[in-house]
């Protein structure tokens, strides 16, 4: 995350650009409470972009996803992954351990990253 350093950074640089204007001190306060949200929402979107960048956990809709979608999750190859597109459209995820395309054991795997939008 970002260290109270760098806030502390920005802040003492807004501040020092300010003084060098001829600003009031309100306007130069509502600068600064402007600059400070702008500065926390920028970070809550870098850090929502680092968690799932960490997490690299995106999902896959099965009766949508090309083989290389398919072919990119945990443990699948290009193989399966036509296997999966052959035995389209799923109602549901799990349709492909009882349509035998996957064992239990695989589709574990990928179950968390995988979806059926109809």
């Amino acid at each position: 995350m970002i260290s109270r350093a760098f806030f502390a950074a920005v802040l003492l640089s807004l501040s020092f650009g300010a003084a060098c204007t001829n600003q009031s001190p309100d306007q130069i306060r509502q600068k600064t409470a402007e600059e400070t949200a702008a500065i926390k929402r920028d970070t809550k979107a870098v850090a929502q972009g680092v968690k799932e960048g960490l997490s690299n956990k995106r999902t896959v809709d099965l009766n949508k996803a090309s083989k290389d979608d398919l072919a990119s999750l945990p443990g699948l190859t290009p193989h399966q992954a036509d296997r999966i597109i052959a035995e389209r459209p799923y109602a549901s995820s799990h349709q492909l351990v009882t349509r035998h395309v996957l064992s239990e054991d695989e589709y574990s795997q990928i179950q968390d990253r995988v979806i059926v939008n109809r």
